[in-house]
């Protein structure tokens, strides 16, 4: 990767099964995800929650000058490769905007927003 990117995994997102004392869906996928991840530049982060408590599992990557982006019903087990892959693609890019047909399928059914990047201060 050329810039570091964040990918932010809410920890708090709970699936319908999820047992009361044991871990949620959406801290499996964090699991998963640091598990599965063997890329440079590429920090995963726990975050307590993201509001898109509707769409669980839910992550967000951001990075840079590049557009943000929020994904929700991702699958806990399932999903990391998947998830991984996209973020690649994200990086892979000047901007964040990967073309829609590039993107893998569960971002072009999951995607929750599109953030601007954050503008530059003024001189």
């Amino acid at each position: 990767m050329s810039d570091d990117a964040v990918l932010y995994v809410c920890t708090t997102c709970r699936m319908e099964g999820d047992a009361p004392d044991g871990p949620r869906a959406g801290a499996r996928l964090y699991d998963a995800l640091r598990a599965a991840s063997s890329r440079e530049g590429l920090r995963i982060e726990p975050v307590e929650c993201l509001s898109v408590c509707k769409r669980p599992c839910t992550v967000a990557v951001a990075s840079g000058d590049r557009w943000t982006y929020v994904y929700g019903d991702l699958d806990p087990v399932t999903s990391a490769r998947v998830i991984l892959d996209g973020v690649g693609l994200y990086a892979g890019t000047p901007d964040g905007i990967v073309p829609w047909r590039e993107r893998p399928q569960e971002f072009r059914k999951g995607v929750v927003a599109r953030i601007p990047p954050f503008p530059p201060r003024a001189a």
